[in-house]
């Protein structure tokens, strides 16, 4: 089983396989913008690896990875698994509990294991047929379908998540450090644009921020602000009639030179062409 919905003008994906070996690279998942939720289906347990810590998932267990995380799995795993990109789901106005810095992606210390008991499992199965059927429905609304649905699915896990696990303060400082900025990046792209205004956040040096990001082979965290703050004027070059002007100050920026220099430095193209080429597909 395969599916993957891609929304071209954002490029937004969901995908939706039970076939790891598509999804990995020499059983390695890659270290992308993806979220990952995990399913074990099968009656046998399956074994995942997350930051070097070896996982068993029992049967009808689930459990989640994020884009900060490295993660192995066997390619004969049995695994059903959820992937989703920043720009599918993580752009879009949720509750704190159910985005992508919600309980079940960055609420626990240690990576969170779900039981599902009998009626769980039949709601969960429920819904997987429903995602299966709107993989399969065509239409231009097949995107916001499938943003409720995955909304759903994460809500449910949210529950399970506050009756099962402890939510509590990482104990690992450094990955918690990484995990904050991002965080605060995604609430305050708009007003901070400077690394040194999130260190400050952090009580930590630009200097200690940067090397953190290297040791845990992320993107420099100037990067990381410059990316959010394009991933949003993408979204409203593709979705709103403003004008580029009105929407780097909307975006924080005094000129619209600044944003459109940004804009040019992490897609290769101007905030007009791009519109351009989205008006042209």
């Amino acid at each position: 089983m395969f599916y993957e919905y891609k929304g071209r003008p954002m490029e937004s994906s969901l995908r939706l396989t039970d076939q790891i070996s598509l999804i990995t690279e020499n059983d390695q998942i890659p270290k992308n913008d993806y979220i990952h939720i995990y399913w074990n289906r099968s009656s046998k347990k399956q074994l995942i690896t997350v930051d070097n810590v070896p996982i068993e998932l029992e049967s009808n267990q689930l459990t989640t990875s994020t884009f900060l995380q490295n993660v192995w799995v066997d390619n004969s795993s049995q695994l059903l698994v959820f992937s989703f990109n920043r720009e599918f789901y993580c752009i879009q106005d949720h509750d704190e509990e159910v985005s992508c810095n919600g309980i079940i992606f960055f609420g626990t210390q240690d990576t969170p294991i779900l039981t599902l008991d009998e009626t769980e499992q039949g709601k969960l199965e429920t819904l997987l047929n429903v995602f299966i059927d709107e993989f399969q429905t065509k239409d231009n609304i097949q995107g916001e379908m499938l943003q409720m649905l995955l909304k759903r699915l994460i809500i449910k896990c949210t529950r399970l998540a506050k009756e099962q696990l402890i939510t509590r303060e990482l104990k690992n400082d450094q990955i918690d450090i990484v995990r904050k900025f991002n965080v605060l990046v995604d609430k305050n792209y708009k007003e901070l644009k400077q690394v040194s205004e999130y260190a400050d956040l952090l009580f930590k040096s630009p200097k200690t921020l940067s090397n953190l990001f290297k040791l845990y082979n992320q993107k420099t965290p100037l990067k990381i602000i410059h990316e959010r703050i394009v991933l949003e004027g993408k979204r409203m070059l593709t979705m709103t009639n403003m004008t580029v002007k009105e929407i780097a100050f909307d975006l924080g920026f005094e000129d619209v030179s600044s944003f459109t220099k940004m804009f040019k430095k992490v897609t290769g193209s101007s905030p007009i062409d791009y519109r351009k080429s989205i008006i042209q597909e």
